[in-house]
């Protein structure tokens, strides 16, 4: 159902490639803003159509890295106040509520919201998969995105906020694609830290995965979401391991040149 009320200054980005089947309802949850931006790197899809049809404002634009990615479809806005989405997540009926009322008289520069994470077929509740806070809405005279090519963050230079109301990520990629993504991923971030002059420490590659995995399934009761909690957990916890693992391949392929 369309909101009755009148749409908000503010502009809703989403950057994708071959999100056609996701892209639709991904809009239409934020339809209160009053722009809809879809930066496209080359969908082979329907996704530009679909956008398009949506309403949106289509930007061709190749792929720069998630970072400098979002930083050009945000510079694309029209208005200052920014809200970035994924293709595959939803904005919640009470989220929608909490944004209008942030906007009506801002009191900081970015709002943080806490993102419900559905893996395996079940809405995680605990653990690392809830609640997932992320800075998604901003003024961007005061906020932008970092330069990292993975796990991009938004940098603000004021006060932060905190949103109710659940962004859902409702992926439905199956497992193979997800595992598929995290290798990619930790590759990108082995590269980063490698970039950034650190280096391959056989403390962190065991601590890390372990202190890992007792934050997220013991202090913060993944162990309550079953065994979608363990197997989210646990995927995470390799991805630390194979991050520094990847890191110290890095290292020994520079000694042998």
């Amino acid at each position: 159902m369309p909101d009755p009320l009148p749409p908000l200054a503010l502009t809703v980005v989403v950057i994708t490639r071959d999100a056609g089947a996701e892209l639709a309802a991904c809009l239409a949850s934020a339809d209160f803003a009053r722009e809809s931006i879809v930066v496209d790197s080359g969908s082979a899809d329907d996704t530009v159509e679909i956008a398009r049809a949506s309403g949106a404002r289509v930007v061709e634009q190749a792929w720069l890295g998630f970072g400098a990615q979002k930083n050009f479809a945000v510079a694309q806005a029209r208005h200052d106040w920014i809200l970035c989405l994924d293709a595959d997540e939803r904005v919640s009926p009470e989220l929608a509520k909490s944004i209008r009322a942030a906007l009506a008289a801002p009191m900081n520069v970015a709002y943080t919201m806490p993102r419900r994470n559905r893996f395996l077929g079940r809405w995680l509740r605990h653990g690392e998969g809830y609640p997932d806070w992320n800075v998604r809405l901003f003024d961007r005279r005061h906020a932008k995105w970092s330069d990292d090519v993975v796990h991009e963050h938004v940098l603000a230079d004021g006060p932060v906020g905190k949103l109710t109301g659940d962004l859902l990520h409702a992926s439905a990629e199956s497992l193979d694609a997800y595992l598929a993504k995290q290798n990619r991923y930790t590759t990108l971030q082995a590269q980063a830290l490698y970039q950034r002059g650190e280096r391959f420490s056989a403390f962190r590659i065991v601590l890390s995965p372990l202190l890992r995995f007792v934050r997220f399934y013991v202090l913060r009761a993944g162990f309550l979401d079953g065994t979608a909690g363990l197997a989210h957990i646990a995927i995470g916890c390799f991805n630390s391991f194979c991050k520094y693992l990847k890191l110290r391949a890095l290292e020994q392929a520079e000694r042998v040149r």
